[in-house]
């Protein structure tokens, strides 16, 4: 799998940070969540540059990832647990610890901060819980565009921000900003989300910054060993693979350090097991030592893999494309070249067209491509228009045919964010073209699309 598999430090609370580490590294894992606690780098030390600078070289002599978790439960108070948070009394110390794991994170070279809400104090309203949370969180994001590094935002049950339509309404009300990403618990999703686990990835698509992994029952914020709870490890981690997910995503077991070692050994088999997607990887396999075997699999993989939507906010793979599309791309690419290319496109359904499409790139043969993406352009078909608009026609489809494209995308209602390298391409003649378009409906007393008012930057 693409996806990197780390360990959490808080489950490793019994050993010193430098063995942690080590065992994890020896186990075969890529990455760490390192967890700044008084026993693991304390943010608060007087030598912190020192620890840090010896943490980042031993993270690069072990070869492993890392990313900052911000959960230690008596750092900054020692006799109430997590206090104070964002959305309490005392938020200002909550802020300057996450400035300090920024710093930490930063020189480190951390993928992300991982930080969290925090529970609403019983004599705070909801209402002035939520505005609390965004004063702190627009607070926090100042302090990672100054560090530039970005955080991820993680739904914890019991929080003020306990779904991911929570965190995802949060950071709409911020004005959507780059730094503040999204951190996914799995086990999270089976104890409080409305959908499981593998659709709660596709809903965070590109936000998702940090993964943590762990099994859960429903209703229950207990994490387990993976096959002791009710989550689907196998669809979740092929949600991540399929989204494109390249980040850490790390095991989370917090109660689990009196057998570290062991638990985190027992997690990696199962990671491993189940990141297996077993037909696919034979059948590429068998594409690369026969290309012609690409013609007998290729109309098969919806059945074989599925034919759902990447992402549940795409239901139909308008956009995102679809799991099999997704599957034959792979199969393409194990091809030693492009000359299959034309036979499975012109003999395939719709949905292995779309395959072929959605598999060119920039390095496809512009003779084999272009014939198909033009052909594509001619049908009505919204599918095969939205995937025939990707990288390669980007690259090499001529102007005119281009711009015909995209002016086709807003005729049949299929949103311009399948265009690649829109903003790039778009020249005076492709404005000229879509202001006539838009003058034309106005005139008609019909709406004009509101992707057409963006591309003329009008307001929609």
């Amino acid at each position: 799998m693409s996806t990197r598999f780390g360990y959490g430090t808080n489950g490793f609370a019994n050993h010193r940070l430098d063995d942690a580490l080590a065992v994890i590294a020896d186990l075969g894992y890529r990455g760490v969540a390192l967890t700044l606690d008084h026993h693991h780098l304390d943010p608060y030390a007087p030598d912190l540059a020192r620890r840090v600078d010896a943490v980042a070289r031993r993270l690069a002599e072990l070869d492993l990832g890392v990313v900052v978790e911000t959960g230690a439960r008596y750092l900054l108070d020692p006799r109430r647990k997590h206090h104070p948070t964002l959305v309490s009394d005392g938020q200002e110390r909550r802020v300057d610890f996450l400035g300090r794991a920024l710093v930490v994170a930063r020189d480190l070279g951390a993928d992300c901060v991982s930080f969290w809400a925090g529970v609403r104090p019983a004599d705070v309203p909801p209402d002035r819980a939520w505005t609390r949370l965004r004063s702190g969180v627009a607070e926090v994001v100042d302090l990672a565009d100054r560090a530039g590094v970005r955080l991820g935002l993680e739904p914890e049950p019991g929080h003020v921000v306990e779904r991911l339509d929570q965190a995802l309404a949060l950071r709409a009300e911020l004005g959507e900003p780059h730094a503040l990403g999204i951190t996914l618990d799995v086990g999270h999703c089976v104890a409080v989300e409305p959908e499981d686990a593998a659709a709660c990835v596709r809903r965070a698509g590109d936000l998702l910054v940090n993964v943590q992994l762990d099994d859960m029952l429903p209703g229950v914020h207990e994490h387990l060993e993976f096959g002791e709870g009710a989550l689907d490890l196998r669809a979740t981690l092929a949600a991540l693979e399929d989204t494109g997910y390249r980040g850490l995503a790390a095991v989370e077991l917090p109660r689990h350090s009196h057998a570290a070692p062991e638990v985190a050994r027992r997690a990696l088999a199962a990671l491993r097991a189940a990141g297996t997607p077993d037909w696919l990887t034979g059948a590429e396999r068998r594409v690369r030592a026969d290309p012609t075997a690409i013609r007998t699999l290729f109309p098969v993989v919806g059945r074989e893999v599925g034919r759902g939507p990447v992402r549940a906010d795409d239901p139909v793979g308008l956009v995102h494309g679809t799991v099999d599309d997704a599957a034959r791309a792979r199969l393409v690419a194990a091809l030693p070249d492009a000359a299959e290319l034309p036979d499975l496109y012109r003999y395939g359904d719709d949905a292995e067209r779309r395959g072929v499409l959605r598999a060119l790139t920039p390095d496809t043969d512009p003779a084999i491509g272009l014939p198909l993406v033009r052909d594509a352009l001619r049908t009505n078909d919204t599918r095969l228009v939205a995937a025939a608009l990707g990288p390669f026609a980007a690259a090499h489809l001529d102007p005119h045919t281009w711009r015909h494209g995209v002016l086709k995308c807003l005729f049949t209602g299929v949103p311009l964010t399948v265009v690649h390298d829109l903003d790039r391409r778009a020249d005076d003649e492709l404005l000229r073209m879509t202001a006539d378009y838009a003058a034309e409906r106005e005139a008609a007393g019909r709406p004009v699309p509101d992707d057409a008012l963006r591309l003329l930057g009008r307001t929609p």
